[in-house]
Protein backbone atom coordinates (compact mmCIF):
# COMPACT_ATOMS: atom_id res chain seq x y z
CA UNK A 1 0.00 0.00 0.00
CA UNK A 2 2.68 2.14 0.97
CA UNK A 3 4.74 1.54 -2.45
CA UNK A 4 1.23 2.44 -4.28
CA UNK A 5 0.68 5.54 -2.20
CA UNK A 6 4.39 6.54 -3.41
CA UNK A 7 3.69 5.67 -6.82
CA UNK A 8 0.83 7.78 -6.85
CA UNK A 9 2.51 10.80 -5.20
CA UNK A 10 5.32 10.29 -7.71
CA UNK A 11 2.73 10.17 -10.38
CA UNK A 12 0.95 13.29 -8.73
CA UNK A 13 4.24 15.43 -8.50
CA UNK A 14 4.60 14.57 -12.24
CA UNK A 15 1.32 15.92 -13.05
CA UNK A 16 2.11 18.85 -10.96
CA UNK A 17 5.47 19.69 -12.69
CA UNK A 18 3.80 19.38 -16.56
CA UNK A 19 0.73 21.69 -15.15
CA UNK A 20 3.98 24.05 -13.94
CA UNK A 21 5.40 23.76 -17.47
CA UNK A 22 1.90 24.53 -19.22
CA UNK A 23 1.26 27.09 -17.06
CA UNK A 24 4.89 28.69 -17.84
CA UNK A 25 3.64 28.16 -21.61
CA UNK A 26 0.49 29.89 -21.50
CA UNK A 27 2.10 32.69 -19.52
CA UNK A 28 4.61 33.17 -22.17
CA UNK A 29 1.71 32.99 -24.82
CA UNK A 30 -0.16 35.35 -22.36
CA UNK A 31 2.81 37.92 -22.86
CA UNK A 32 3.55 37.73 -26.39
CA UNK A 33 -0.17 38.40 -26.76
CA UNK A 34 0.36 41.39 -24.81
CA UNK A 35 3.08 42.39 -27.01
CA UNK A 36 0.99 41.47 -30.34
CA UNK A 37 -1.69 43.62 -28.00
CA UNK A 38 0.18 46.40 -27.60
CA UNK A 39 1.60 46.37 -31.35
CA UNK A 40 -2.32 46.61 -32.66
CA UNK A 41 -2.95 49.23 -30.76
CA UNK A 42 0.36 51.39 -32.09
CA UNK A 43 -1.08 49.95 -35.73
CA UNK A 44 -4.32 51.85 -34.48
CA UNK A 45 -2.85 54.89 -33.48
CA UNK A 46 -0.62 54.93 -36.47
CA UNK A 47 -4.15 54.36 -38.34
CA UNK A 48 -5.69 57.13 -36.19
CA UNK A 49 -2.74 60.15 -37.43
CA UNK A 50 -3.47 58.94 -40.71
CA UNK A 51 -6.94 59.35 -40.97
CA UNK A 52 -6.10 62.32 -38.94
CA UNK A 53 -3.77 63.78 -42.00
CA UNK A 54 -6.55 62.30 -44.24
CA UNK A 55 -8.73 64.69 -42.84
CA UNK A 56 -6.43 67.73 -42.87
CA UNK A 57 -6.22 66.89 -46.60
CA UNK A 58 -9.80 66.83 -47.25
CA UNK A 59 -10.00 69.81 -45.40
CA UNK A 60 -7.18 71.25 -47.40
CA UNK A 61 -9.25 69.91 -50.35
CA UNK A 62 -12.39 71.40 -49.62
CA UNK A 63 -11.22 74.59 -49.38
CA UNK A 64 -8.73 74.33 -52.79
CA UNK A 65 -12.66 73.34 -54.27
CA UNK A 66 -14.20 76.92 -52.94
CA UNK A 67 -11.38 78.64 -54.13
CA UNK A 68 -11.53 76.83 -57.57
CA UNK A 69 -15.47 77.38 -57.31
CA UNK A 70 -14.58 81.20 -57.14
CA UNK A 71 -12.19 80.96 -59.96
CA UNK A 72 -13.64 78.39 -62.40
CA UNK A 73 -14.12 80.91 -65.17
CA UNK A 74 -10.21 80.86 -65.76
CA UNK A 75 -9.22 77.71 -63.95
CA UNK A 76 -10.69 74.52 -65.58
CA UNK A 77 -7.89 72.65 -66.01
CA UNK A 78 -6.77 72.87 -62.55
CA UNK A 79 -10.65 72.07 -61.58
CA UNK A 80 -9.98 68.82 -63.54
CA UNK A 81 -6.83 67.85 -61.61
CA UNK A 82 -8.32 69.31 -57.95
CA UNK A 83 -11.53 66.48 -59.00
CA UNK A 84 -8.98 64.31 -60.11
CA UNK A 85 -6.75 64.52 -56.34
CA UNK A 86 -10.12 64.13 -54.70
CA UNK A 87 -11.36 61.13 -55.86
CA UNK A 88 -7.61 59.72 -55.51
CA UNK A 89 -7.64 61.16 -51.95
CA UNK A 90 -10.93 59.37 -51.27
CA UNK A 91 -9.52 56.22 -52.43
CA UNK A 92 -6.90 56.49 -50.06
CA UNK A 93 -9.08 57.63 -47.12
CA UNK A 94 -11.10 54.17 -48.00
CA UNK A 95 -8.11 52.24 -47.82
CA UNK A 96 -7.22 53.23 -44.64
CA UNK A 97 -10.57 52.67 -43.23
CA UNK A 98 -10.11 49.66 -44.50
CA UNK A 99 -7.08 48.93 -42.84
CA UNK A 100 -8.82 50.20 -39.84
CA UNK A 101 -11.42 48.29 -39.25
CA UNK A 102 -9.21 45.02 -40.10
CA UNK A 103 -6.87 46.13 -37.19
CA UNK A 104 -10.03 47.16 -34.93
CA UNK A 105 -11.09 43.15 -35.90
CA UNK A 106 -7.65 41.96 -34.88
CA UNK A 107 -7.48 43.98 -32.00
CA UNK A 108 -11.18 42.54 -30.98
CA UNK A 109 -10.09 39.04 -31.60
CA UNK A 110 -6.67 39.13 -30.45
CA UNK A 111 -8.63 40.54 -26.89
CA UNK A 112 -11.21 37.58 -27.45
CA UNK A 113 -7.72 35.03 -27.50
CA UNK A 114 -6.29 37.12 -24.74
CA UNK A 115 -9.18 36.62 -22.55
CA UNK A 116 -9.54 32.63 -23.50
CA UNK A 117 -6.04 32.15 -22.45
CA UNK A 118 -6.53 34.03 -19.38
CA UNK A 119 -9.36 31.75 -18.40
CA UNK A 120 -7.66 28.78 -19.34
CA UNK A 121 -4.81 30.22 -17.13
CA UNK A 122 -7.08 30.58 -14.19
CA UNK A 123 -8.12 27.13 -14.52
CA UNK A 124 -4.79 25.48 -14.73
CA UNK A 125 -3.93 27.68 -11.71
CA UNK A 126 -7.25 26.24 -9.91
CA UNK A 127 -6.13 22.70 -10.58
CA UNK A 128 -2.45 23.19 -9.47
CA UNK A 129 -4.22 24.57 -6.11
CA UNK A 130 -5.76 21.30 -6.35
CA UNK A 131 -3.17 19.37 -7.29
CA UNK A 132 -1.31 20.65 -4.38
CA UNK A 133 -4.22 19.72 -2.23
CA UNK A 134 -4.45 16.12 -3.38
CA UNK A 135 -0.37 16.19 -3.01
CA UNK A 136 -0.52 17.20 0.87
CA UNK A 137 -3.43 14.66 1.70
CA UNK A 138 -1.59 12.26 -0.05
CA UNK A 139 1.41 13.12 1.71
CA UNK A 140 -0.42 13.15 5.24
CA UNK A 141 -1.87 9.56 4.20
CA UNK A 142 1.74 8.38 3.25
CA UNK A 143 3.03 9.79 6.53
CA UNK A 144 -0.43 8.10 8.46
CA UNK A 145 0.67 4.68 6.94
CA UNK A 146 4.50 4.83 7.41
CA UNK A 147 3.46 5.34 11.22
CA UNK A 148 0.96 2.53 10.93
CA UNK A 149 4.00 0.36 9.10
CA UNK A 150 6.12 1.34 12.52
CA UNK A 151 3.46 0.62 15.05
CA UNK A 152 2.79 -2.89 13.07
CA UNK A 153 6.79 -3.59 12.86
CA UNK A 154 7.00 -2.68 16.83
CA UNK A 155 3.92 -4.68 17.37
CA UNK A 156 5.53 -7.57 15.30
CA UNK A 157 8.90 -7.25 17.32
CA UNK A 158 6.41 -7.19 20.94
CA UNK A 159 5.03 -10.41 19.17
CA UNK A 160 8.47 -11.97 18.51
CA UNK A 161 9.60 -11.62 22.29
CA UNK A 162 6.42 -12.72 23.65
CA UNK A 163 6.57 -15.75 21.55
CA UNK A 164 9.96 -16.42 22.91
CA UNK A 165 8.97 -15.52 26.46
CA UNK A 166 5.77 -18.26 25.86
CA UNK A 167 8.10 -21.35 24.54
CA UNK A 168 10.71 -20.72 27.59
CA UNK A 169 7.73 -20.97 29.74
CA UNK A 170 6.37 -24.02 27.57
CA UNK A 171 9.88 -25.63 28.15
CA UNK A 172 10.01 -24.86 31.89
CA UNK A 173 6.11 -25.74 32.37
CA UNK A 174 7.18 -29.45 30.43
CA UNK A 175 9.95 -29.75 32.63
CA UNK A 176 7.85 -29.05 35.72
CA UNK A 177 5.05 -31.42 34.60
CA UNK A 178 7.80 -34.24 34.57
CA UNK A 179 8.81 -33.40 38.05
CA UNK A 180 5.72 -33.08 38.84
CA UNK A 181 4.97 -36.54 37.83
CA UNK A 182 7.35 -38.24 39.99
CA UNK A 183 6.45 -36.75 42.89
CA UNK A 184 2.99 -37.63 42.12
CA UNK A 185 3.69 -41.05 42.04
CA UNK A 186 5.57 -40.80 45.18
CA UNK A 187 2.96 -39.24 46.88
CA UNK A 188 0.52 -41.79 45.93
CA UNK A 189 2.39 -44.34 47.41
CA UNK A 190 2.87 -42.19 50.56
CA UNK A 191 -1.03 -41.87 50.16
CA UNK A 192 -1.65 -45.69 49.91
CA UNK A 193 0.44 -45.91 53.02
CA UNK A 194 -1.27 -42.84 54.83
CA UNK A 195 -4.95 -45.01 53.85
CA UNK A 196 -3.78 -48.32 55.57
CA UNK A 197 -2.65 -46.12 58.46
CA UNK A 198 -5.79 -44.10 58.49
CA UNK A 199 -7.99 -47.68 58.64
CA UNK A 200 -6.19 -48.81 61.40
CA UNK A 201 -6.93 -45.64 62.94
CA UNK A 202 -10.56 -45.82 62.36
CA UNK A 203 -11.03 -48.96 63.68
CA UNK A 204 -10.01 -47.91 67.28
CA UNK A 205 -11.39 -44.41 66.43
CA UNK A 206 -14.73 -46.44 66.42
CA UNK A 207 -13.93 -48.42 69.62
CA UNK A 208 -13.43 -44.93 71.09
CA UNK A 209 -16.74 -43.63 69.44
CA UNK A 210 -19.01 -46.50 71.24
CA UNK A 211 -17.60 -45.50 74.51
CA UNK A 212 -17.83 -41.92 74.18
CA UNK A 213 -21.41 -42.51 73.24
CA UNK A 214 -22.19 -44.34 76.22
CA UNK A 215 -20.66 -41.21 78.55
CA UNK A 216 -22.21 -38.91 76.28
CA UNK A 217 -25.89 -40.51 76.86
CA UNK A 218 -24.70 -40.01 80.55
CA UNK A 219 -23.67 -36.14 80.34
CA UNK A 220 -27.19 -35.51 78.55
CA UNK A 221 -29.14 -36.90 81.61
CA UNK A 222 -27.15 -35.14 83.79
CA UNK A 223 -27.54 -31.83 81.63
CA UNK A 224 -31.28 -32.78 81.44
CA UNK A 225 -30.89 -32.76 85.26
CA UNK A 226 -29.11 -29.68 85.81
CA UNK A 227 -31.47 -27.78 83.03
CA UNK A 228 -34.33 -28.93 85.53
CA UNK A 229 -32.86 -27.73 88.47
CA UNK A 230 -31.37 -24.31 86.73
CA UNK A 231 -35.68 -24.06 85.50
CA UNK A 232 -36.64 -24.06 89.06
CA UNK A 233 -33.91 -21.75 90.17
CA UNK A 234 -35.01 -19.59 87.53
CA UNK A 235 -38.73 -19.46 88.17
CA UNK A 236 -37.72 -18.54 91.73
CA UNK A 237 -35.50 -15.78 91.06
CA UNK A 238 -38.43 -14.63 88.66
CA UNK A 239 -40.83 -15.07 91.60
CA UNK A 240 -38.66 -13.25 93.96
CA UNK A 241 -37.87 -10.71 91.52
CA UNK A 242 -41.33 -10.24 90.61
CA UNK A 243 -42.34 -10.10 94.57
CA UNK A 244 -39.75 -7.39 95.09
CA UNK A 245 -41.03 -5.19 92.38
CA UNK A 246 -44.86 -5.82 93.36
CA UNK A 247 -43.45 -4.86 96.91
CA UNK A 248 -41.82 -1.70 96.03
CA UNK A 249 -44.64 -1.04 93.70
CA UNK A 250 -47.09 -1.95 97.03
CA UNK A 251 -44.71 0.68 98.71
CA UNK A 252 -44.45 3.77 96.54
CA UNK A 253 -48.37 3.34 95.81
CA UNK A 254 -49.02 3.33 99.53
CA UNK A 255 -46.95 6.09 99.94
CA UNK A 256 -48.54 8.06 96.77
CA UNK A 257 -51.93 7.06 97.98
CA UNK A 258 -52.38 6.64 101.67
CA UNK A 259 -49.74 8.93 102.67
CA UNK A 260 -47.84 6.09 104.86
CA UNK A 261 -45.81 3.35 104.78
CA UNK A 262 -46.46 -0.09 103.56
CA UNK A 263 -45.66 -1.38 107.26
CA UNK A 264 -47.80 0.55 108.96
CA UNK A 265 -50.86 -0.48 106.18
CA UNK A 266 -49.77 -4.07 106.63
CA UNK A 267 -50.12 -3.51 110.55
CA UNK A 268 -53.49 -2.12 110.15
CA UNK A 269 -54.94 -4.50 107.64
CA UNK A 270 -53.50 -7.06 110.20
CA UNK A 271 -55.15 -5.31 112.83
CA UNK A 272 -58.37 -5.07 110.66
CA UNK A 273 -58.34 -8.98 110.38
CA UNK A 274 -58.03 -9.53 113.90
CA UNK A 275 -60.95 -7.15 114.11
CA UNK A 276 -63.05 -8.86 111.16
CA UNK A 277 -63.78 -5.93 109.58
CA UNK A 278 -61.86 -6.39 106.11
CA UNK A 279 -64.42 -6.70 103.48
CA UNK A 280 -64.19 -3.39 101.35
CA UNK A 281 -66.36 -0.95 100.79
CA UNK A 282 -68.84 -2.14 98.19
CA UNK A 283 -69.78 1.88 97.29
CA UNK A 284 -66.56 2.59 96.61
CA UNK A 285 -65.67 -0.56 94.27
CA UNK A 286 -68.96 -0.19 92.13
CA UNK A 287 -68.76 4.10 92.09
CA UNK A 288 -69.11 4.68 88.20
CA UNK A 289 -68.64 7.83 86.56
CA UNK A 290 -71.51 8.66 84.80
CA UNK A 291 -71.05 8.60 80.84
CA UNK A 292 -72.63 11.50 78.93
CA UNK A 293 -76.25 9.64 77.82
CA UNK A 294 -76.56 9.41 81.35
CA UNK A 295 -75.43 12.41 82.26
CA UNK A 296 -78.42 14.33 79.61
CA UNK A 297 -80.64 11.86 80.76
CA UNK A 298 -80.22 13.23 84.73
CA UNK A 299 -80.50 16.89 83.03
CA UNK A 300 -83.64 16.09 81.06
CA UNK A 301 -85.04 14.32 84.03
CA UNK A 302 -84.36 17.63 86.04
CA UNK A 303 -85.77 19.81 83.63
CA UNK A 304 -88.73 17.91 83.46
CA UNK A 305 -88.83 18.24 87.12
CA UNK A 306 -88.48 21.54 86.84
CA UNK A 307 -91.43 21.78 83.81
CA UNK A 308 -93.86 20.52 87.36
CA UNK A 309 -93.54 16.94 86.19
CA UNK A 310 -92.25 13.96 88.98
CA UNK A 311 -88.45 12.83 87.73
CA UNK A 312 -87.69 9.46 87.92
CA UNK A 313 -86.65 8.01 91.15
CA UNK A 314 -82.68 6.28 91.07
CA UNK A 315 -83.45 3.07 92.24
CA UNK A 316 -79.82 2.50 95.35
CA UNK A 317 -78.32 -0.63 94.99
CA UNK A 318 -78.66 -3.04 98.03
CA UNK A 319 -75.64 -3.35 100.17
CA UNK A 320 -73.44 -6.70 99.81
CA UNK A 321 -70.55 -7.71 101.18
CA UNK A 322 -67.49 -8.07 98.96
CA UNK A 323 -64.39 -10.24 99.39
CA UNK A 324 -61.07 -8.93 98.59
CA UNK A 325 -60.43 -10.66 95.70
CA UNK A 326 -63.90 -9.37 94.49
CA UNK A 327 -62.90 -6.11 95.46
CA UNK A 328 -59.38 -6.45 93.31
CA UNK A 329 -61.15 -8.14 90.25
CA UNK A 330 -63.22 -4.96 90.42
CA UNK A 331 -60.71 -2.56 90.14
CA UNK A 332 -58.55 -4.79 87.51
CA UNK A 333 -61.65 -4.39 84.81
CA UNK A 334 -61.56 -0.74 85.77
CA UNK A 335 -57.74 -0.46 84.97
CA UNK A 336 -58.10 -2.73 81.60
CA UNK A 337 -61.37 -0.10 80.76
CA UNK A 338 -58.90 3.16 81.05
CA UNK A 339 -57.14 1.41 78.44
CA UNK A 340 -53.20 1.18 78.14
CA UNK A 341 -51.06 4.65 79.16
CA UNK A 342 -49.38 6.28 76.07
CA UNK A 343 -45.83 6.74 77.63
CA UNK A 344 -44.98 8.44 74.79
CA UNK A 345 -47.48 11.10 75.24
CA UNK A 346 -44.85 14.02 76.60
CA UNK A 347 -42.74 13.19 73.28
CA UNK A 348 -45.46 13.26 71.15
CA UNK A 349 -46.66 16.73 72.60
CA UNK A 350 -43.43 17.91 71.60
CA UNK A 351 -43.25 17.09 68.28
CA UNK A 352 -46.36 18.09 67.48
CA UNK A 353 -45.51 21.61 69.24
CA UNK A 354 -42.11 21.65 67.51
CA UNK A 355 -44.16 20.68 64.11
CA UNK A 356 -47.02 23.41 65.05
CA UNK A 357 -44.15 25.97 65.43
CA UNK A 358 -42.35 25.36 61.56
CA UNK A 359 -46.09 25.20 60.24
CA UNK A 360 -46.55 28.84 61.57
CA UNK A 361 -43.31 29.93 60.53
CA UNK A 362 -43.96 28.38 56.95
CA UNK A 363 -47.32 30.35 57.36
CA UNK A 364 -45.83 33.19 58.03
CA UNK A 365 -43.47 33.06 55.60
CA UNK A 366 -45.85 32.27 52.86
CA UNK A 367 -48.50 35.01 53.63
CA UNK A 368 -44.89 37.20 53.40
CA UNK A 369 -44.10 35.62 49.95
CA UNK A 370 -47.63 36.37 48.81
CA UNK A 371 -47.55 39.86 50.39
CA UNK A 372 -43.77 40.64 48.30
CA UNK A 373 -45.58 39.22 45.31
CA UNK A 374 -48.27 41.22 45.16
CA UNK A 375 -46.24 44.47 45.45
CA UNK A 376 -43.38 42.94 43.21
CA UNK A 377 -47.18 42.76 40.47
CA UNK A 378 -48.48 45.71 41.09
CA UNK A 379 -44.78 47.27 40.61
CA UNK A 380 -44.77 45.30 37.17
CA UNK A 381 -48.03 46.41 36.14
CA UNK A 382 -47.33 50.14 36.43
CA UNK A 383 -43.92 49.90 34.58
CA UNK A 384 -45.82 47.76 31.91
CA UNK A 385 -48.21 50.16 31.78
CA UNK A 386 -46.00 53.25 31.80
CA UNK A 387 -43.70 51.55 29.18
CA UNK A 388 -46.77 50.64 27.28
CA UNK A 389 -47.74 54.24 27.14
CA UNK A 390 -44.49 55.81 26.22
CA UNK A 391 -43.96 53.47 23.65
CA UNK A 392 -47.67 53.54 22.16
CA UNK A 393 -47.25 57.33 22.12
CA UNK A 394 -43.75 57.17 20.47
CA UNK A 395 -45.42 54.86 17.96
CA UNK A 396 -48.41 56.94 16.89
CA UNK A 397 -46.02 59.98 16.32
CA UNK A 398 -43.61 58.15 14.23
CA UNK A 399 -46.52 56.06 12.56
CA UNK A 400 -48.19 59.67 11.72
CA UNK A 401 -44.78 60.70 10.25
CA UNK A 402 -44.33 57.74 8.28
CA UNK A 403 -47.99 57.50 6.78
CA UNK A 404 -47.75 61.45 5.41
CA UNK A 405 -44.26 60.06 3.98
CA UNK A 406 -45.57 56.90 2.25
CA UNK A 407 -49.03 58.87 1.28
CA UNK A 408 -47.44 61.63 0.06
CA UNK A 409 -49.94 63.38 2.49
CA UNK A 410 -52.92 62.44 4.25
CA UNK A 411 -53.05 61.12 8.36
CA UNK A 412 -53.57 58.23 10.16
CA UNK A 413 -53.17 57.44 14.12
CA UNK A 414 -53.34 54.33 16.56
CA UNK A 415 -56.23 54.80 19.29
CA UNK A 416 -57.16 52.19 22.47
CA UNK A 417 -60.31 50.55 23.02
CA UNK A 418 -60.19 50.86 26.54
CA UNK A 419 -58.20 53.69 28.41
CA UNK A 420 -58.81 52.48 31.36
CA UNK A 421 -56.93 48.74 30.58
CA UNK A 422 -54.07 49.53 29.15
CA UNK A 423 -52.48 46.20 28.84
CA UNK A 424 -55.83 43.81 28.12
CA UNK A 425 -57.45 46.63 25.51
CA UNK A 426 -57.35 46.53 21.78
CA UNK A 427 -55.27 48.84 19.17
CA UNK A 428 -57.34 50.44 16.23
CA UNK A 429 -55.71 51.81 13.41
CA UNK A 430 -56.99 55.27 11.53
CA UNK A 431 -56.06 55.87 8.14
CA UNK A 432 -57.32 58.89 6.07
CA UNK A 433 -54.73 58.97 2.98
CA UNK A 434 -54.98 62.20 0.74
CA UNK A 435 -58.54 62.91 -1.31
CA UNK A 436 -60.32 60.53 1.43
CA UNK A 437 -62.20 60.69 4.74
CA UNK A 438 -61.16 59.85 7.60
CA UNK A 439 -61.74 56.17 8.08
CA UNK A 440 -60.74 52.14 9.82
CA UNK A 441 -58.59 50.32 7.91
CA UNK A 442 -60.24 47.77 7.32
CA UNK A 443 -62.13 49.75 4.88
CA UNK A 444 -59.00 50.54 2.76
CA UNK A 445 -58.22 49.17 -0.67
CA UNK A 446 -55.14 46.33 -0.43
CA UNK A 447 -52.65 48.39 -1.55
CA UNK A 448 -53.42 51.14 0.69
CA UNK A 449 -53.55 48.25 3.82
CA UNK A 450 -50.48 47.19 2.39
CA UNK A 451 -48.86 51.07 2.65
CA UNK A 452 -50.47 51.15 6.12
CA UNK A 453 -48.60 48.17 7.33
CA UNK A 454 -45.36 49.23 5.96
CA UNK A 455 -46.00 52.54 7.65
CA UNK A 456 -46.57 50.91 11.37
CA UNK A 457 -43.83 48.38 10.82
CA UNK A 458 -41.13 51.09 10.19
CA UNK A 459 -42.75 53.43 13.00
CA UNK A 460 -41.86 50.15 15.76
CA UNK A 461 -38.83 50.12 13.57
CA UNK A 462 -37.90 53.76 14.23
CA UNK A 463 -38.78 53.67 18.18
CA UNK A 464 -36.60 50.18 18.59
CA UNK A 465 -34.49 49.36 15.25
CA UNK A 466 -33.44 45.82 14.75
CA UNK A 467 -30.38 44.23 13.42
CA UNK A 468 -32.10 42.21 11.39
CA UNK A 469 -35.57 42.59 9.24
CA UNK A 470 -37.38 39.70 6.54
CA UNK A 471 -39.94 41.15 4.23
CA UNK A 472 -41.63 38.84 2.40
CA UNK A 473 -43.15 39.83 -1.30
CA UNK A 474 -44.49 43.51 1.12
CA UNK A 475 -44.01 45.46 -2.14
CA UNK A 476 -46.58 42.82 -4.39
CA UNK A 477 -49.58 44.89 -4.01
CA UNK A 478 -47.62 48.22 -4.74
CA UNK A 479 -48.01 50.57 -8.14
CA UNK A 480 -44.92 51.93 -9.42
CA UNK A 481 -45.12 55.29 -7.39
CA UNK A 482 -45.57 53.95 -4.01
CA UNK A 483 -43.15 51.58 -4.47
CA UNK A 484 -40.62 54.27 -5.02
CA UNK A 485 -41.82 55.90 -1.85
CA UNK A 486 -41.30 52.15 -0.27
CA UNK A 487 -37.58 52.08 -1.30
CA UNK A 488 -36.71 55.40 -0.59
CA UNK A 489 -37.64 55.24 2.95
CA UNK A 490 -36.03 51.66 3.72
CA UNK A 491 -32.93 53.23 2.28
CA UNK A 492 -33.03 56.16 5.29
CA UNK A 493 -33.63 52.67 7.24
CA UNK A 494 -30.41 50.72 6.77
CA UNK A 495 -28.10 52.53 8.62
CA UNK A 496 -29.50 50.57 11.97
CA UNK A 497 -31.41 47.64 10.07
CA UNK A 498 -30.05 44.80 7.73
CA UNK A 499 -33.13 44.06 5.49
CA UNK A 500 -33.77 40.99 3.73
CA UNK A 501 -36.13 40.88 1.10
CA UNK A 502 -38.34 38.59 -1.17
CA UNK A 503 -39.29 40.07 -4.19
CA UNK A 504 -40.24 39.81 -7.71
CA UNK A 505 -40.14 43.34 -7.98
CA UNK A 506 -37.54 45.24 -10.67
CA UNK A 507 -36.97 48.24 -8.69
CA UNK A 508 -36.74 46.69 -5.69
CA UNK A 509 -34.21 44.55 -6.79
CA UNK A 510 -32.34 47.78 -7.94
CA UNK A 511 -31.39 48.71 -4.45
CA UNK A 512 -29.97 45.54 -3.08
CA UNK A 513 -26.47 45.52 -2.31
CA UNK A 514 -26.13 41.31 -3.05
CA UNK A 515 -29.15 39.46 -4.70
CA UNK A 516 -29.72 35.19 -4.51
CA UNK A 517 -31.86 33.38 -7.23
CA UNK A 518 -33.13 29.85 -7.73
CA UNK A 519 -32.39 29.10 -11.47
CA UNK A 520 -32.74 25.33 -12.91
CA UNK A 521 -30.27 25.07 -16.35
CA UNK A 522 -31.20 21.64 -16.42
CA UNK A 523 -34.85 20.29 -16.29
CA UNK A 524 -35.17 19.09 -12.57
CA UNK A 525 -32.32 20.18 -11.02
CA UNK A 526 -32.34 23.27 -8.97
CA UNK A 527 -29.18 25.63 -8.31
CA UNK A 528 -28.49 29.19 -6.18
CA UNK A 529 -26.79 31.35 -7.91
CA UNK A 530 -25.76 34.96 -6.17
CA UNK A 531 -24.77 38.80 -7.48
CA UNK A 532 -23.06 41.44 -5.90
CA UNK A 533 -24.06 44.55 -7.22
CA UNK A 534 -22.33 46.87 -4.57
Amino acid sequence: VVTRLVETAADVEHQLTDALAAIEAMTGEVHRQDVAMVGFELRVSQADDDLARVRQKQELVTLDARRAEEEIAGLDARHTEARLSIVRLLDEQRAVDDRLAMAQRRLFDARDDARVRSERVRDAMAGHARMLERAAAVALEAARLEEACREIESRLAARHDERGQIEADQARLQQELVDGRRTLDSEIRALDTARETVRHADEAVNGLRARSDEQEGAIRDARRALDAVRHALSEAEIGRTKAESDLAHLETTSLDTLQCALHAVIAEVEQMERDGDVSPDWRTIYAEEPDEDAAADVEGAAAAGDAGEPAPAVAEVPGRVLTPEDAIEELKRKIEKLGPVNMMAIEQFDELDQRHGFLTTQRKDLVDSIASTGEAIKKIDHTTRVRFREAFDAINLYFQEMFGVLFGGGRAGLTLLDEEDLLESGIEIIAQPPGKRLQNVQLLSGGEKALTAISLMFAIFKYKPSPFCLMDEIDAPLDDANTGRFLDMLRGMQTHTQFILITHNRKTMEIADRLYGVTMEEPGVSKLISVKLN
